[in-house]
């Protein structure tokens, strides 16, 4: 079945993801990938006391031999090498140009703070969030430097025997395993035929908060990293799902060469209605639903066309999505998605959110449900579908790039610009935009204080931080 390689190897290091990668390439149909094989405090795994009929103490006696093994398995086998593993290995791996070699990577300091973790809950595993145990990392900066060293020294040795031996390695970043395409693409480099439909959804990002929030010291990690910002310190994580451009839900002007690319959960009705009235004509007249072909055609015919977005703040965004997905019940809603959240995350979901019963302060804790749900759902904590109505706007922003970036980006408030844009593509009199109406059955501004703001900040840090968004003002 594998006409490139006979076996292969994942070289990583502890807490890479080096767990997740090999669920998914055990997924593969005739991928088998036997855990640690030779980890010198165990064979295999923890609770193993055998790999492919070899016993630790065989394995020990002749590393090789075990090596034969998993070279004669049946299709491709294989199994992950860290830099402290048997190192008798090592020459028969690098040496074999019919061993596959897989590179996967993480920030060092990510993965540093992250076993520091592990020590400390004993956690080394997460496959159900509300079982997930907390702990800050306390940061030794002579230990990091250690850390550093060791890791950089091991990937130079594995580039270096790469290229003097005319070999290359499949390499893999951290982020990289949350990539459908990437897996499918390894499959393929590997030489298999089986592809994913889906990655594994067992294992949970255990640690999804920044940096410096994981760690207990953080003002000496600060000073031990000499202020620079090698290791992304600032970055915020990012475990959503890299999505597509969207061109289908992109919507253009009848007659107006205007392009709208909407951000899912945004004013979309109200800046459709507007583009719809600017050529007169209704709005399931105006052009949508065109692929990536469709729309260079369009552009074409179109000189001069010009395309916008419009952001929404977060808080807004959010109570939208959960008054029109989540609480409403009829057209748009999401049913299933409201019985699970209803169900397995016990969110106070009313029958009848119009009723009487259910007041301001029931609909502010259902709420502040949905926003705990949507900050798991946004690191990668849960089996559902991170939904284009509730990931980051910066997310969309970057799916947009993938085929072409809009010309403007307009902040909801902003809306009165739209009048101006239309003006300069020839427009004498253009409609204005009328703003959103109030969410039903409460509005956000009925329950809308700095607590909540704090919740919705800490669920969208990502879309705080790179739009600059303040408190909500209504």
């Amino acid at each position: 079945m594998a006409e490139r390689f006979d076996w292969f190897v994942v070289f990583a290091e502890m807490r890479t993801g080096s767990n997740f990668l090999e669920t998914n390439l055990n997924a593969l149909a005739g991928v088998t990938c036997h855990g640690e094989a030779f980890n010198p405090h165990f064979i295999g795994y923890p609770n193993r006391d055998s790999v492919l009929g070899l016993s630790r103490a065989e394995r020990d006696a002749d590393p090789l031999r075990l090596v034969a093994a998993v070279t004669a398995a049946p299709g491709l086998a294989g199994f992950r090498y860290f830099h402290d593993h048997d190192p008798r290995v090592l020459d028969a791996i690098l040496n074999d140009p019919r061993c596959a070699k897989i590179v996967l990577t993480r920030n060092p300091l990510e993965s540093y703070v992250s076993w520091k973790i592990a020590k400390a809950t004993n956690q080394w595993k997460l496959t159900d969030v509300k079982r997930r145990k907390e702990a800050l990392a306390e940061f030794d900066g002579d230990e990091f430097a250690g850390h550093v060293a060791t890791l950089q020294g091991f990937q130079v040795t594995l580039l270096n025997r790469l290229q003097t031996s005319g070999q290359t390695a499949f390499y893999l970043a951290y982020e990289d395993l949350q990539d459908l395409a990437v897996m499918n693409g390894l499959a393929a480099w590997l030489g298999v035929e089986a592809r994913l439909d889906s990655l594994d959804q067992s294992l949970k990002v255990q640690n999804p908060e920044p940096l410096a929030a994981k760690v207990a010291n953080p003002e000496e990690m600060e000073r031990a990293l000499a202020a620079f910002d090698a290791f992304n310190l600032a970055r915020t994580p990012n475990f959503e799902p890299r999505r597509g451009a969207g061109v289908p839900s992109y919507v253009a002007g009848a007659k107006t060469p205007l392009l709208y690319l909407p951000v899912r959960g945004g004013p979309e009705e109200e800046v459709t209605g507007w583009l719809a009235a600017l050529d007169g004509v209704a709005v399931e007249d105006l052009p949508t639903g065109m692929n990536q072909k469709q729309l260079r055609q369009w552009k074409r015919s179109m000189p001069g066309h010009r395309s916008f977005t419009v952001l929404r703040h977060p808080a807004a965004r959010a109570h939208a999505v959960f008054c029109r997905r989540i609480l409403n019940r009829g057209a748009g809603s999401f049913g299933k998605i409201r019985d699970i959240l209803k169900g397995q995350f016990k969110l106070p979901l009313p029958d009848d959110p119009f009723s009487a019963t259910y007041t301001a302060e029931r609909h502010r804790e259902a709420f502040e449900g949905f926003l705990a749900f949507v900050k798991a759902s946004l690191a990668g904590q849960t089996a559902l579908r991170v939904d284009a109505s509730w990931s980051t706007q910066a997310q969309s922003l970057t799916s947009f790039a993938e085929f072409m970036v809009p010309d403007l980006v307009l902040r909801e408030e902003e809306l009165d610009q739209l009048p101006a844009l239309a003006r300069r593509l020839g427009h004498a009199a253009p409609p204005a935009c009328v703003a959103a109406a109030p969410d039903q059955p409460h509005a956000l501004g009925a329950i809308h204080d700095a607590a909540l703001e704090a919740l919705v900040a800490d669920t969208y840090q990502r879309d705080y931080l790179m739009f600059g968004f303040g408190p909500w003002r209504g």
